[in-house]
């Protein structure tokens, strides 16, 4: 469906466009004027929900990309500001004309100011810094406002400075008075704070190098890319060389570090974390942490606060077997340094895999399932839903009373997987409902009446749980076939995206690739009516974890569209349990007095206050004492990952034969039971799962467990 979607839009934009975009003429800046030209026509044409380019889309994108250049306001002065406030109201008729002049004026005007930048932090930092003055820093720079003049532009530039060099100068103090290992004399505190100076300007140095290498291209992307981010967050606009890299990544194959990041004033803050790459292989790395600097082996990292996100992930993306040292401000605020050795992720880890869990004499099951995975070219090749329905044959063979389905951390996937996965669990009827812009629904339906799995069922979800992993957690709860477990709500992303190649759409062209647009085209919506787009699923049984504080999800984007319902499908609910309801409240009230979900939520509180916080002290002393309250508290937290479940998993019988010829197989699956043993989600779930089979015996109604 989504390739024929993508194929009919192509069609229609290409039939209207071909007279269009043939014979368009431009005196300057040619490549550039087309690509505005090209990008805002598809917008206008295939976008799910077109925004009006009017007055108000101007002043939008007139401040968010002034913000994507300079989110610190270290390089432009109120007075540039002011000057390019001309073009405040102006930009929807540029747009609507090609009209690049503003993009001119600012990109020219950024440069200067980036040559000048160059030789302020040099002067800066060729004097020390004084770190017994009581001074702070206000990190809110949303709220900044710019310079007013060159001298208070160099105070910013010598606060910012001053607190890049503090943990770096932390570090050196460290080895103050300690005899070196090369037998030299002991560091002193004028070295250590003359020794962070010049590690500052490295990074600084290489930071500007890097920056200088960028073409106007590069920066003209940004901009692109800044009235294309007005529509909503999943719609972007990909340059050639990026077209590649999201060809490579859509085929599964990942090198690097293993993480997708998201561009914040302070860094880049991991957003996401994939199975199997070097980052969850790590595990000292989690969702929430921002990265402040990267560097090669062997090399000063280099700062990337202020650097463009796209340029950030090029120096941390590498080849296969180099080491990237990245130092992060962690979710608690603390500092850390992390080496990882980048790799291609293994895609093993992305599929579903499936373990018994033994409580007492009895047995459960449990699928771990990190994406909706599909190859589109070869739908009979593996796919999540062929894949989990195998563990799910494999876990009855097995014995199992009761099926545990973990979509935590799930970003979604293939719409087909969803559909054909939710019918294992039920005879047939609607899974969820489809709406492209202007036209009527679709309604995807299970028609297999066959059930794989009609024993008691519960499905993890957490704010990270998106998409697909929405469609599916969403139809079960309609049905009421399972009893959803998680977070407040789920990530809440409902809609679907087409890559359209803006070749296709130019009859002649002699300015090359022009690259390709993601394009929102398709809203999800529940069959209950209800779009999962911002408001997610609702956990039944709500449980705390460390993000349930934190923005996170759909909601915490630019730009996203709305929640909205339609018609709810034709659907009957399950009638295989008995007390479906007392189930739920039973859960709500154990989570409720459990001491681990307690410590929990007192943890997501405090990380929620240090992620708030602004102010940061410039003070050393002050610093220092701030450090060990950090450590003190982090060190009392730790008792989460020590909890025991008292449970025990074990690998089903086809695994452990494995085992025998793949020790590295072992200790990733050995690896994951112990996660298991101390998850107190699904310790809860397993409970869950024993009241539903209770409640049935009670009543005489078990569920046959069927071939």
């Amino acid at each position: 469906m989504k390739r024929n979607l993508a194929y009919s839009l192509l069609v229609m934009l290409i039939s209207v466009a071909s007279c269009s975009f043939t014979n368009k003429s431009f005196e300057n800046d040619d490549k550039d004027k087309l690509l505005l030209d090209l990008i805002t026509y598809v917008l206008e044409k295939g976008h799910y929900e077109p925004k009006n380019i009017d007055d108000d889309f101007s002043v939008s994108v007139f401040e968010d990309f002034i913000d994507v250049l300079d989110p610190t306001k270290r390089y432009f002065l109120e007075e540039d500001i002011k000057e390019f406030e001309q073009y405040k109201f102006q930009l929807d008729d540029q747009i609507k004309s090609t009209d690049i002049s503003f993009f001119n004026l600012v990109y020219g005007r950024l440069r200067q100011r980036m040559t000048e930048a160059e030789a302020l932090y040099k002067e800066v930092l060729e004097k020390p810094f004084d770190y017994s003055k009581k001074e702070s820093i206000n990190i809110d720079y949303e709220k900044m406002t710019f310079a007013s003049s060159k001298k208070e532009l160099r105070e910013r530039w010598r606060q910012q400075l001053k607190y890049a060099t503090l943990g770096t100068y932390d570090s050196k103090m460290k080895l103050v008075g300690e005899k070196p290992e090369d037998g030299g004399k002991p560091m002193t505190q004028k070295e250590a704070e003359k020794s962070a100076r010049e590690s500052t300007k490295k990074t600084l140095d290489e930071f500007f190098d890097f920056v200088n290498d960028l073409q106007r291209k590069d920066w003209f992307v940004q901009y692109i890319n800044t009235i294309v981010d007005e529509f909503d967050p999943h719609t972007y606009y990909f340059a050639p060389d990026e077209k590649d890299k999201f060809d490579t990544s859509m085929s599964g194959k990942f090198e690097g570090i293993g993480a997708r990041l998201q561009k914040k004033p302070e860094g880049a803050k991991i957003v996401d974390i994939i199975s199997g790459g070097p980052v969850w292989r790590d595990a000292r790395l989690e969702v929430g942490d921002q990265i402040l600097k990267v560097g090669q082996e062997g090399e000063e990292p280099i700062n990337i606060v202020g650097m463009r996100l796209d340029d950030a992930i090029k120096l941390i993306k590498g080849p296969k077997g180099t080491v990237v040292e990245l130092t992060v401000r962690k979710i608690d605020g603390s500092l850390e340094t992390v080496q990882l050795t980048r790799d291609v992720v293994e895609l093993e880890e992305s599929f579903a895999k499936s373990a018994n869990i033994i409580k007492d004499d009895r047995k459960y099951g449990i699928i771990d399932l990190p994406k909706f995975y599909v190859d589109f070219d070869d739908y009979t090749e593996r796919n999540a839903a062929t894949d989990v329905a195998k563990e799910v044959e494999r876990l009855k063979q097995e014995g199992a009373e009761g099926l545990i389905l973990d979509l935590r951390d799930n970003g979604g996937g293939s719409l087909k997987t969803v559909v054909e996965m939710a019918g294992l669990f039920i005879k047939d009827g609607p899974i969820v409902q489809v709406r492209s812009s202007g036209k009527g629904k679709d309604v995807y339906d299970d028609k297999d009446e066959r059930i794989q799995w009609d024993g008691p069922l519960v499905i993890l979800v957490n704010e990270l749980s998106a998409s697909a992993s929405e469609i599916l957690a969403a139809a079960m709860q309609d049905y009421k076939r399972a009893i959803v477990i998680g977070s407040k709500q789920t990530f809440g992303k409902g809609t679907v995206q087409n890559v359209i190649p803006l070749d296709n759409i130019v009859r002649s062209n002699e300015h090359g690739d022009l690259g390709a647009i993601k394009i929102t085209t398709q809203k999800f919506y529940r069959i209950n009516g209800g779009s999962t787009q911002l408001e997610g699923v609702k956990s039944d049984v709500v449980v705390p974890d460390k993000y349930s504080y934190i923005d996170l999800g759909e909601r915490d984007q630019a730009n996203p569209l709305k929640w909205d319902k339609i018609s709810p499908a034709d659907y009957k609910p399950w009638d295989g349990y008995i007390d479906y309801e007392k189930t739920i409240a039973n859960s709500t009230k154990r989570m409720a007095n459990n001491p681990q979900i307690k410590l929990i939520e007192e943890n997501a509180k405090w990380l929620k206050l240090e992620s708030d916080e602004t102010e940061i002290s410039l003070n050393y002393d002050t610093y220092r004492e701030e450090e060990k309250e950090h450590k003190k508290k982090s060190d009392y937290f730790k008792a989460i990952s020590e909890y025991d479940s008292k449970l025990a998993f074990e690998s089903l019988k086809y695994e452990e034969q494995l085992f025998t010829k793949d020790s590295v197989l072992r200790e990733k699956r050995d690896r994951w039971h112990k996660a298991l043993a101390k998850d107190v989600y699904v310790e809860e779930a397993v409970n869950v799962l024993e009241d539903l089979q209770k409640n049935n015996i009670e009543h005489g109604k078990l569920a046959a467990v069927k071939g």
